[in-house]
């Protein structure tokens, strides 16, 4: 999964571990969401510091999920993984005192904050158990055209 942000790769490994019901290692996790399993444990180290997983050691262990996943928001996600907020430096001044520069900021800055100001909204109000559906339901959909293509054969 590629992602200019770990909020993706977050609910993405997230969401892996409430499929899987028990402990991931590192190394599944990165498997899943292909990448490394130091970018795995960069981010998990968010999410076990807002309380979300936890590490268990030894053999059998891993990161395991601690909330329930209607108890968590895709913000509180985002905040866990300390991504900027929505819409932060989006815009930049390269040359500060241009008056053209100035009047542009301006009014792609009120826009930009009402932008941020609805996906933080957003964010606030989808949890992680809203995915899981969608996932579950996107996985019937699935298996419902696969059948459809195996009885048309």
């Amino acid at each position: 999964m590629k992602s200019k942000g770990r909020l993706s790769a977050a609910l993405h490994a997230l969401l892996h571990m409430a499929e899987r019901g028990g402990p991931m290692t590192s190394e599944e996790l990165a498997q899943c969401l292909h990448t490394h399993a130091v970018v795995v444990r960069r981010t998990m180290a968010g999410l076990r510091d807002a309380g979300f997983v936890v590490s268990e050691r030894g053999h059998g262990g891993g990161w395991v999920l601690t909330r329930d996943l209607a108890s968590v928001t895709l913000l509180d996600v985002h905040m866990a993984v300390d991504e900027p907020p929505p819409g932060a430096a989006l815009v930049t001044p390269v040359v500060p005192e241009c008056l053209v520069e100035q009047a542009v900021l301006k009014a792609l800055d009120a826009s930009l904050r009402q932008a941020a100001d609805l996906l933080t909204k957003r964010l606030g109000q989808v949890t992680l158990a809203d995915l899981a559906r969608d996932f579950h339901a996107g996985m019937a959909n699935h298996a419902n055209h696969q059948k459809k293509a195996d009885h048309a054969v």
